[in-house]
């Protein structure tokens, strides 16, 4: 139980209507979960007010009421006067943050917390660090869009991938110090920067993997989808001081938001890329059965890598985790054992395998420039057909689907277009936009691609059509284990539907 009034004083412009002394028993932002005692916060939605819900979760038993209305409209939705004490806040979403590092008594504060964003490798990048930091002797929690890691355990962090809710991250973050955690690594996606649910999480690195064309359809163009992405490294300027640990930016200078984001306060930057001039950059890239090898050159000196992990695009994360350990003094022995360990993160180029005799894998790929860095990796790995599978997400960004066409049209000799959560879309308006980009790319629909509405079909089709020595990827799924028709989520995922696919073709 904590009073009221303790938790408003986190709050800047707060307005408390009633009884500060009134004690709460928690914080919930969803009036379906509320229990007597709580504090119900009212979050503005994309598609209902949480405001709206004050009356059932008054009828439920809170304790009190915070949210953006004026009293009096609270008091109209009521019909009478407030009955519960009522805060009145400046954001929603950003109070909820506060209010919820406040009840977990600030835990962030005690550890060590690296943030990373970006359009693609957030996941890999996170873990490639988590798993450096722990070969250093660190104890480290993790959360990501796949997971949270804590104290060796590790817990589902959802359906989908974006951030999990801020009084999610309090609490992932109270049980890490727990744990006895030193650090924290948090994946921070733009929907999860742009509503504060890492705010409050007091940052002392933030890292940049790249900025691509993603998630125009909720921020509306890509100079905002940026600007969400740099809050993270705003949240450096904001956080509390740690003794003497200085606040670290790890910026792409291969990548085009690298001009933009150089310019945001830091009190050390640390640029990483493939050329001279970065502060930590590769040279001697070397492939073969084991994965990639490479030096990473430093400010403190040079250090081999190898890594299992393939793809130039995964130099890129190694090199941004690496550059996150040289900012944390860790030893060369600690970041070449825990680079060389990181085997990979499910339904990231993930091979299924049950003795056929061609290559099946499952990658996340979603956005443009992710599948065409995918297609541009395996096409080394086989000496045959490379054939992709992939869909584009209904209610999202329209503009990436034309562009997915034209990459897969242009890198993929044969090209399955299907669903990928088509929520109220039509399946089959979304696969003709997607179709119109691999025309624009030369291909016809028949010959180089086809369109299967069900997905479970579509990887059926792909598998039954692959010859010896070809490659069959199937992207934007990765590890979610949920697709959305209508409103409704239901069990999906693309490894048993691949395993389905390859027992049907081996007669197993």
């Amino acid at each position: 139980m904590k009073p009221l009034r303790a938790l408003c004083g986190e709050l800047e412009k707060a307005e408390l209507y009633g009884d500060g002394r009134t004690c709460v028993a928690g914080i919930k932002a969803d009036s379906r979960q509320v229990q007597p005692g709580d504090l119900f916060v009212a979050i503005p939605g994309q598609s209902s007010d949480g405001h709206r819900y004050i009356p059932a979760a008054v009828r439920q038993g809170a304790a009190a009421i915070a949210g953006t209305w004026e009293p009096t409209q609270v008091e109209a939705l009521l019909g009478g006067t407030l009955p519960v004490p009522y805060v009145r806040v400046q954001e929603g979403r950003e109070a909820l943050a506060h209010l919820a590092a406040a009840w977990y008594d600030h835990p962030a504060r005690k550890l060590k917390v690296i943030g990373v964003t970006g359009t693609d490798g957030k996941t890999t990048t996170c873990t490639l660090i988590t798993s450096i930091l722990e070969m250093a002797g660190h104890a480290t929690g993790m959360v990501s869009t796949v997971s949270a890691v804590i104290g060796g355990k590790e817990a589902d962090t959802g359906f989908h991938t974006t951030t999990p809710e801020a009084l999610d991250v309090q609490r992932y973050l109270a049980e890490m110090v727990q744990a006895g955690a030193e650090y924290a690594v948090l994946e921070s996606t733009s929907h999860g920067l742009a509503q504060h649910r890492v705010t409050a999480c007091e940052f002392d690195v933030a890292v940049v993997t790249n900025i691509t064309h993603e998630h125009l359809d909720y921020h509306g163009s890509y100079e905002a989808y940026r600007e969400a992405k740099a809050q993270l490294f705003h949240h450096l300027g904001r956080a509390v001081r740690k003794g003497d640990m200085p606040k670290v930016a790890v910026l792409n200078a291969d990548d085009s938001s690298y001009s933009y984001l150089v310019s945001i306060w830091a009190d050390r930057r640390c640029s990483y890329g493939m050329h001279e001039g970065c502060d930590i950059w590769a040279t001697d890239v070397r492939y073969d059965a084991g994965g990639q090898h490479f030096i990473a050159h430093t400010p403190v000196g040079d250090v081999a890598i190898e890594t299992p992990l393939v793809g130039r695009f995964n130099v890129y994360n190694v090199l941004a985790a690496v550059a996150v350990a040289v900012s944390q003094e860790i030893p060369f022995a600690a970041i070449q054992a825990g680079v060389a360990r990181m085997r990979g993160v499910v339904g990231r180029m993930e091979r299924i395998d049950l003795g056929q005799d061609f290559t099946l894998l499952i990658d996340f790929a979603h956005t443009p420039n992710a599948l065409e860095r995918a297609l541009e990796t395996v096409r080394p790995l086989t000496s045959g057909r490379v054939i992709v599978v992939f869909g584009c997400a209904g209610l999202r960004d329209r503009q990436k689907r034309f562009l997915m066409g034209e990459v897969a049209g242009r890198l993929a000799d044969l090209t399955v277009i299907t669903a990928e959560d088509p929520r109220t879309e039509r399946v089959e308006d979304i696969m003709a936009e997607i179709a119109a980009g691999c025309r624009q790319a030369g291909r016809q629909e028949g010959a180089d691609y086809i369109c299967v509405a069900d997905r479970q079909e579509a990887i059926q089709v792909a598998v039954d059509l692959a010859r010896s020595g070809d490659l069959v990827v199937v992207t934007g799924k990765g590890h979610e284990q949920s697709m959305c028709y209508g409103t409704i989520e239901y069990p999906w995922s693309d490894h048993e539907a691949a395993r389905k696919a390859l027992r049907a073709r081996l007669g197993m």
